[in-house]
């Protein structure tokens, strides 16, 4: 955790600010703190392994106990719900493997179910690119800028990737009730971001006006809170900020996982304290598919959107913001930012006369129910040539290997993803 950050954080309960407790084991490398604990007015909260940690349950409670003896490893594996020694010596070897350890070796010790396997594949599902690409139109608009910008519900910081392109060194703050998936978001997904562990159905910890552009992707439906959530992200950008829902499902339709939705009124009714506007997401799928300029400018009304599964909600105070925006995409994005394209992991490699034969294979039947709609953009299977392989891996991006970019066949993924 940055130093600075204690300047924005506040107690979510009682919303204080935050010092640090100089007589628990600190651990602080240059401006950062590593291990250690935080104090308001009436609480004390644990900061583990970079992450502060402000949620009132047992678990925090036993990791800023474990911290305060001097023992800052149990407080990670605390947090991390490692309780068996097998799978604490597996993360043991994963952290000493430093650089060599990837994104996916780490969940299958962390999450070895169906939500570690759909973060794995989550950069090229339609539900993430959809999401990119309503980031890099809204963040097109460097108002979004002028202050920091937060993920909220952000998970593993795969949106949040996208978000610290955009944010032209603005900091970016990814908050999520999970601490594992912090952790590994700030090894890897995106490191360049301030990880901060809390509970959306909670008040956020931090003070109001300090963001300019927040952020909730396919998670405002799980919320149970939605209302306090709501106030909430319009506190936190005030009102010269903008709020981004992406994904949030439609009660008039029906949805895979569909958790708590709300009919478009509702959503609407949420942020009625900004000029809230709905769009349709299947829109912005169609733009997506055919590279077609995002139109903010429409003003759906309720009875327009009743058919539509999900949608995504930008809420602003902003002049001229609702307008039609280009968006680049991720072939632009990798070779100015200098990346290297690597295969989608949805392909099975086969190598054949030094060619590379990829079929499409899902890892499992619920993904494929719920993310099929790749099919409208990944083919089903693909022939790249050997010469072409040579360039992928040398990150010369030449034609063939352009085309099968903006096909995400190939894809833009954080170092040691896979």
């Amino acid at each position: 955790m940055k130093s600075h950050l204690l300047e924005i954080l506040r107690c979510p309960f009682c919303g204080s600010t935050l010092t640090i407790d100089d007589g628990s084991k600190l651990e602080i490398r240059q401006d950062e703190m590593i291990n250690g604990i935080i104090a308001c007015q009436c609480s004390a909260y644990p900061v583990v392994d970079g992450v502060p940690v402000f949620l009132a349950d047992y678990t925090a409670d036993q990791a800023r106990e474990q911290l305060a003896a001097g023992e800052p490893e149990r407080a990670l594996f605390t947090m991390l719900g490692l309780e068996e020694e097998d799978r604490q010596d597996a993360i043991r070897l994963f952290i000493k493997k430093g650089d060599a350890g990837n994104y996916r070796e780490g969940v299958e010790i962390l999450c070895p179910d169906a939500e570690g396997t759909y973060f794995v594949y989550r950069f090229s599902d339609p539900t993430y690119l959809v999401g990119q690409q309503l980031i890099r139109a809204v963040g097109s608009d460097r108002r979004c800028f002028r202050q920091r910008a937060i993920d909220l519900c952000g998970g593993s910081g795969h949106l949040t990737r996208v978000l610290c392109d955009v944010a032209g060194g603005a900091e970016v703050v990814l908050a999520d009730a999970y601490f594992w998936k912090l952790w590994m978001a700030r090894r890897i997904t995106a490191p360049d971001c301030q990880p901060v562990c809390c509970d959306a159905n909670n008040p956020l910890p931090f003070a109001p006006d300090t963001f300019s552009l927040a952020v909730c992707s396919d998670a405002f439906h799980y919320i149970w809170s939605k209302r306090l959530l709501a106030c909430e992200m319009m506190r936190l950008a005030g009102d010269d900020g903008v709020v981004v829902l992406s994904h949030i499902h439609n009660a008039l339709a029906e949805n895979f996982s569909e958790g708590m939705p709300l009919a478009p009124v509702w959503w609407r009714n949420l942020f009625a304290e900004l000029k809230a506007r709905l769009f349709k997401e299947s829109e912005v799928f169609e733009n997506l598919i055919s590279g077609s300029p995002i139109d903010l400018s429409r003003d759906y009304s309720d009875d327009q959107l009743s058919d539509e599964q999900a949608l995504f909600l930008i809420a602003t105070n902003l002049e001229d913001f609702f307008r039609v925006r280009q968006v680049t995409g991720q072939v632009t994005d990798a070779r100015s930012n200098r990346r290297s394209l690597q295969i989608n992991p949805l392909y099975q490699v086969e190598r054949r006369a030094g060619n590379a034969i990829l079929k499409i294979q899902f890892p499992s039947q619920q993904y494929e129910e719920e993310f099929g709609a790749c099919r409208s953009y990944l083919p089903e299977s693909v022939e790249i040539a050997a010469e072409d392989l040579r360039s992928l891996e040398t990150g010369v991006l030449n034609d063939n290997l352009k085309r099968l970019a903006e096909r995400y066949v190939l894809l833009d993924l954080p170092k040691g993803y896979l």
